[in-house]
């Protein structure tokens, strides 16, 4: 018996018989890993929450894309059955599954009208057994170098996959989020393979997968790795929700106790820093559904609450309340600091940035 890349106990030679560059059959184990537990998100009672009524939620969160796949919720009932064995029809519902058959036909799409990318396919997508496999390699290979061999990262990224198999939820929720926030991306595949703010974030979630079982040393070289590939510097200490953009992504800094919530955007050159040397609990803290703007510094251990919208080129130092639109350096409150224009569409779905623009400035050309 042999210990698995997080510490534990599994056998090693069914992790190297998943990998690419290992020609046996499948075994069991692999069949196990590209099936996934049930997942519920219980809200944190702690934690404020974006008020759903007010932003109609389900139309902006669940915009009718003609192909977008369908993330129909799961009852009780079926949370019961999934516990009893059906983890192949939960896994389903989840939406996991359908999305990779959709990568999938997307990537012979390609081939076809393509042919020179044939073999990218073909080794990225095609031959892969399940998306956790297919973001091990893909992974690998952006990140490897003449001291780091991709096969030796399949296996330790293979490995925090199976042992936190939430993490490919959370994977597809930022899938979903760049098909239906960017109208640069031209399908999932494209994005999975090509996006690089996707991949840094995808990274950057198997990094914090390692920080958070005590390998540190491990995960702060893939850290660097990921900067130097990707130009995205996000410590593996930062939690980070689903359902995230990192739109372009150049540029993008985030610190070690930053705390990003679900379905936010962010675009390119935005820095989530500390003010200098202060220790602990230093950097920025963001809600839910929130967008911030290129080239945006928010510093120290303030919150952007849920809903916040940040404009471009401010530079934050103090709390941005919910709903409400922050631009400038420093940064102020549309709407004045004692009643600001509250938003009623989430912003980082609805990717507006020039919202209440005449309530602000008498800029013109």
């Amino acid at each position: 018996m042999s210990t698995n890349l997080l510490g534990s106990p599994f056998l090693l030679k069914n992790v190297l018989t998943i990998s690419p560059y290992n020609n046996n059959k499948l075994s069991i184990f692999t069949i196990k890993a590209c099936l996934h537990s049930s997942r519920t998100k219980t809200p944190n009672p702690n934690k404020s929450q974006i008020d759903d009524h007010v932003y109609n939620y389900k139309k902006y969160c669940t915009p009718n894309f003609p192909d977008h796949v369908s993330q129909t919720p799961i009852s009780e009932k079926e949370l019961k059955n999934t516990k009893n064995g059906g983890i192949l029809d939960d896994f389903e519902k989840k939406g996991v599954l359908d999305l990779w058959l959709k990568m999938q036909d997307e990537a012979r799409f390609d081939v076809e009208q393509e042919p020179i990318l044939e073999n990218y396919y073909k080794n990225s997508i095609l031959v892969q057994d399940c998306m956790e496999s297919a973001l091990a390699y893909h992974l690998s290979l952006k990140l490897s170098n003449s001291s780091l061999p991709s096969d030796a990262l399949f296996e330790l990224f293979m490995g925090v996959l199976i042992e936190d198999q939430e993490l490919i939820f959370d994977v597809t929720d930022d899938l979903r989020a760049v098909k239906e926030r960017d109208p640069a991306c031209v399908s999932y595949v494209h994005c999975f393979l090509n996006f690089k703010g996707f991949l840094a974030c995808q990274a950057h979630r198997i990094s914090h997968g390692l920080w958070s079982k005590g390998r540190k040393i491990v995960a702060l070289v893939i850290q660097n790795r990921v900067c130097e590939v990707f130009a995205v510097d996000i410590h593996p200490g930062a939690k980070i929700g689903s359902g995230i953009l990192l739109d372009h992504a150049t540029g993008v800094v985030i610190g070690e106790t930053a705390v990003i919530g679900n379905n936010v955007s962010i675009l390119h050159n935005v820095t989530l820093g500390g003010t200098g040397k202060v220790c602990g609990d230093r950097h920025p803290k963001i809600g839910d559904g929130v967008l911030i703007g290129a080239g945006t510094c928010v510093l120290g251990n303030v919150r952007i609450e849920d809903g916040a919208k940040i404009g471009a080129g401010s530079v934050v130092l103090m709390e941005v309340p919910a709903r409400t639109t922050a631009v400038g350096n420093p940064a102020r409150l549309i709407g004045g600091k004692e009643n600001p224009i509250k938003l009623d569409k989430i912003p980082s779905l609805t990717m507006d940035h020039t919202s209440h623009m005449s309530d602000w400035s008498d800029y013109v050309i």
